[in-house]
């Protein structure tokens, strides 16, 4: 079953996310830490169950409160504006971490910018994400990332928009990481 189709279902939609977490969760490297090893599934679930609100109302579907709801990094405006604003507010890195927002530098062919979550790193240059609105008024789960940066530093991503295909090189600004719990 593609995750399309799952769309068509909703009911399927909590089972689905439940076994992704599973399967992201498989391969995961065992170490005394965990950390933030895993996507928050219950902002995922929410985060899902709001964008099928609005498109139940008829509503666009933005990249922006996707990556809020999913993430719980509570930033707002456009997302080319992501990474300032979370200065001094989230850490910033450059290292993709599962449940950290990655944050799209704005170009011509994309002037707003973009934000995705990360939900599995598969290795040091490869990862998924699931974001909103890449394409147009819909959800992608899962979707492949490869870092195509000479220096190896996720300056520069392709994204797998259809299966097997990746995309055009989009530059990237860095990973903004949402609040540990118990932090702060």
């Amino acid at each position: 079953m593609t995750l399309k189709r799952v769309f068509l279902r909703p009911r399927l939609l909590p089972v689905v996310g439940a076994a992704l977490l599973v399967l992201a969760n498989c391969g995961a490297p065992q170490s005394g830490s965990v950390g933030r090893a895993e996507v928050d599934i219950q902002r995922l679930d929410f985060a899902v169950q709001e964008v099928r609100s609005l498109r139940s109302k008829g509503k666009r579907v933005w990249c922006v409160p996707f990556a809020r709801n999913a993430s719980g990094i509570e930033i707002y405006g456009n997302a080319k504006t992501w990474w300032s604003q979370a200065k001094g507010q989230f850490s910033r890195g450059k290292e993709p971490q599962p449940g950290a927002v990655m944050a799209f530098q704005a170009t011509r062919s994309n002037p707003l910018g973009h934000v995705a979550v990360v939900s599995k790193v598969e290795n040091p240059r490869r990862i998924e994400v699931n974001h909103a609105n890449w394409h147009r008024n819909k959800v992608s789960l899962g979707m492949a990332v490869i870092d195509v940066s000479a220096a190896n530093d996720w300056s520069a991503v392709r994204l797998e928009s259809n299966p097997g295909a990746f995309g055009r090189v989009y530059p990237i600004v860095g990973f903004i990481s949402p609040p540990q719990p118990g932090a702060g």
